[in-house]
């Protein structure tokens, strides 16, 4: 999807460059990751670029960022209340 684009920090810091692959689903990209051919070749990266692979359960056309948004400041809330 994306490959080494120059990238624009409005916030933070950014350590380097992004590819971004997509797949299917989250077992499609493990299944990538696990395969053979992966495995061969993946010392060319490893050996050569410093960073980091993340596989990322992306969200789905009934996904709700105002939803998602109030579950995590509700959370947030229960775990500045809790006692110690």
């Amino acid at each position: 999807v994306i490959h080494g684009p120059p990238v624009d920090v409005v916030e933070g810091t950014w350590p380097g460059s992004m590819v971004l692959i997509e797949f299917p689903g989250l077992a499609e990209a493990r299944a990538w990751y696990d395969s053979p051919a992966y495995r061969a070749i993946l010392r060319l990266r490893t050996d050569h670029v410093e960073g980091d692979l993340v596989l990322i359960e992306g969200v789905g056309p009934d996904y709700d960022p105002a939803e998602r948004a109030r579950t995590l400041r509700a959370e947030a809330g229960r775990a500045g209340r809790s006692t110690t």
